[in-house]
Formats: structure tokens, C-alpha cells, sequence
């Protein structure tokens, strides 16, 4: 979470700074959307209609949910290489790493995230499989072509040049490979209030239109192999994590302090009417050319 800044003059972070923010603030997102993983959950499956359980339990399924759906959509082999970009606590690489037997390779701008996945990593006896590492998604380490497949699961938002991101996961991707991405896009004209709880409590860049990021998945050398749009879950998981924070407020001030939530109850709201009205959730399987 970030200072919000004035309307019209918001400033992209460094990788840095986002990483400071998942190490000062990543149990704050475990408390209010789950602690399975960090991204959106599959709260509407395709398909069918759950009737809600436990709050918190309900968190975690729905995480794994949208995991599996994701394993399932990407379908990575035994024998493949992939590549996590923005990989979390490692909940996602193990699952996938588990179910496939394909080798994961996990990178995170918060060095908290990458001492976190591998005490799970540990746990869950994968470390033949899965290793993260410190990295910056718009400056990879890696040599050309390295990765056979990869997926981005709600990384995308927090960067300050998605078409560096994009080139980047090109660069390191075999001709063919496939990448899956999930992303947030911005749809009608929100209010300064609303773009500034967005910006402060993911320390994102505002959301853009899914116009532009098709224009740069294009220029990436990507093509779209499959298009879906997962508005309704996204829908979901804001009205639960404005639930969870309403709940869990006097855990959430124990553990960050008042000034914290005093500056969430101001901008829950906002957050909240953000989701509901102005935000689209899509996921994208894309192909590299070549």
C-alpha cells in the first residue's frame, strides 16, 4: 500500500518500492483475500454456483479454484519449464509444479515473498521442481528462450511498463510456447477517489483499458490464443475483501497499527464501488510467434 497520490499525477513505482510494499504489507492481502495465494479467487465458477461456507475457508478454495482452473487453461507437461512471473509465496508454482510434474521456475519483486515460498517449497518436499528467485519482471535474468511456458496470475497490474513486462516474457519463452495472463482493465471513468484506493492499496499504476493491452500483446509478438473474461469473480473477491476487512479490523489494526486502518476505512469504500463499476478481470492464453 502507497501514499495516495494527487489526481491526474499519479507516479509508477519503482520494482523496488513494490517490493518494499508486498514486505511491509503482504500479510495484510492474506488477511482479506485469503492466505492460499495472492490473486483474484474463482468465486463464480464456469459452470455452476457454490452456495457460500465459512468466509475465510471460502477464501482459500476459491484461490485454489482459480489455481486449478489456471493449471487446467495453461496446461503445462512434465518436462516443460515454467516460468511464474510474479510468483507470490510460491502457492501457485508448488500447486501447478504438483499436479503437472513440469519444472517451475518462480520470480518476485519482495524478498519477503521469496523467503516465504521457500519455506513452502520446503514443506511441500518440491524443491526438485520449484525454486524463486529475486527478480524484476520487466528486466529478467534469464537467457533467450529459457521457458517452454508461462503464466502471470494478476502480476501485470502492478507494472509500471507492461510492454516491458510482455517483451521480457517473450524474450525468455521458446517460439510456440504459450503464456497465460491474467489482467485487470479499466472500463467507463472512475473518480479520483475511487482511481486512488486502486493505486494505494495495490501500489499499482491506475488500470487501462484492455484496448491497450491488446495493442501491446501484439507488438510483443504474442498472439491470442483464448480470451476470458473472470469480471464476475473479480466482482466477488472485492466484495470479500471488503467483508474480511470489516471482520478482521481490530486484528488488521493489531497487526499494522491505526494510521493504517484509519487510511483503509477511508478507502474500502471507493475500493469497493471501484470493482463493482469500473473494472474488468480477463484472463489470456497467448502464443508466441515463430
Amino acid at each position: 500500500m502507497t501514499t495516495d497520490q494527487a489526481a491526474g499525477g499519479h507516479t509508477a513505482l519503482t520494482p523496488e518500492e513494490i517490493g518494499e510494499a508486498y514486505d511491509d504489507y503482504g500479510d495484510f492481502y492474506g488477511m482479506v483475500l485469503g492466505d492460499s495465494a495472492i490473486h483474484m479467487g474463482m468465486w463464480v465458477a464456469h459452470g455452476e454456483r457454490d452456495a457460500p461456507v465459512n468466509l475465510v475457508d471460502l477464501a482459500d478454495l476459491a484461490q485454489d479454484r482459480q489455481t486449478d482452473y489456471l493449471i487446467d487453461t495453461l496446461r503445462p507437461r512434465s518436462g516443460d519449464h515454467m516460468l511464474d512471473v510474479g510468483c507470490g509465496t510460491g502457492g501457485p508454482a508448488i500447486r501447478a509444479a504438483q499436479r503437472t510434474g513440469a519444472r517451475v521456475t518462480g520470480v518476485t519483486v519482495s524478498r519477503s515473498q521469496v523467503a516465504e515460498s521457500a519455506e513452502r517449497i520446503g514443506a511441500a518436499g518440491a524443491g526438485d521442481l520449484v525454486e524463486v528467485a529475486y527478480g524484476n519482471a520487466m528486466d529478467l535474468s534469464y537467457a533467450d528462450a529459457t521457458f517452454t511456458c508461462a503464466w502471470a496470475i494478476d502480476s501485470f497490474p502492478h507494472l509500471s511498463d507492461r510492454a516491458a513486462g510482455l517483451g521480457e516474457v517473450s524474450r525468455v519463452l521458446q517460439a510456440g510456447g504459450l503464456f497465460l495472463l491474467t489482467d485487470i482493465a479499466l472500463r467507463g471513468t472512475p473518480s479520483d477517489d475511487e482511481l486512488a484506493s486502486y493505486t494505494g492499496i495495490w501500489s499499482a499504476p491506475p488500470p487501462r483499458p484492455l484496448t491497450e493491452l491488446v495493442g501491446e500483446i501484439g507488438r510483443a509478438g504474442f498472439d491470442i490464443v483464448r480470451l476470458v473474461d473472470m469480471t464476475p469473480s473479480a466482482r466477488m473477491s472485492g466484495e470479500v475483501m471488503a467483508l474480511l476487512y470489516r471482520d478482521r479490523r481490530d486484528e488488521i489494526e493489531a497487526r499494522f497499527g491505526e494510521l493504517t486502518v484509519s487510511w483503509l476505512d477511508d478507502r474500502m469504500p471507493p475500493y469497493r464501488s471501484l470493482v463493482r463499476d469500473h473494472l474488468d478481470y480477463v484472463l489470456l492464453l497467448l502464443r508466441k510467434r515463430g
